[in-house]
């Protein structure tokens, strides 16, 4: 049913949380791939050198330690582990690998780490749930 499993993470404890879900819904339904993306907004270039590569070097590093504590979450699986790294606006980079992949179904936690929290859900799930092309997946 579920072949195609996207994972959302933002290093949030809800996102850590989708990864467990996601690796267990993985092994549960014999997914053949698994694509855990962290999706994170562009660094302003106003900021000017060396300020602007210290603070992509410094982004690069917290995605990339986010993507590790994700794959480690999902845990041991046979499915094919993809994982990605998207500078942009994280709803609509979700959206996009969604449909792009051909995703069976988006795991991503209820509220992440933003700044600004909607009332039940955070804003990028809100909008993701919104515009997904297929069904999607809420851990809290």
């Amino acid at each position: 049913m579920f072949e195609k499993i996207l994972l959302a993470v933002d290093g949030s404890e809800h996102g850590l949380r989708a990864a467990q879900t996601a690796g267990d819904l993985s092994r549960a339904m014999h997914s053949t791939h698994l694509r855990i993306i962290v999706a994170y907004e562009p660094i302003p270039p106003y900021l000017g050198e060396p300020n602007l590569q210290q603070a992509i070097d410094a982004r690069l590093a917290q995605a990339n330690a986010i993507l590790e504590a994700a794959v480690k979450a999902v845990g041991q699986m046979s499915a094919e582990i993809h994982t990605e790294l998207i500078e942009g606006s994280p709803a609509e980079a979700i959206i996009s690998v969604a449909v792009t992949r051909s995703s069976d179904v988006i795991v991503m936690g209820s509220r992440g780490l933003g700044r600004i929290a909607g009332a039940l859900l955070g804003s990028t799930s809100q909008k993701v749930v919104t515009h997904a092309p297929c069904p999607v997946l809420i851990i809290r």
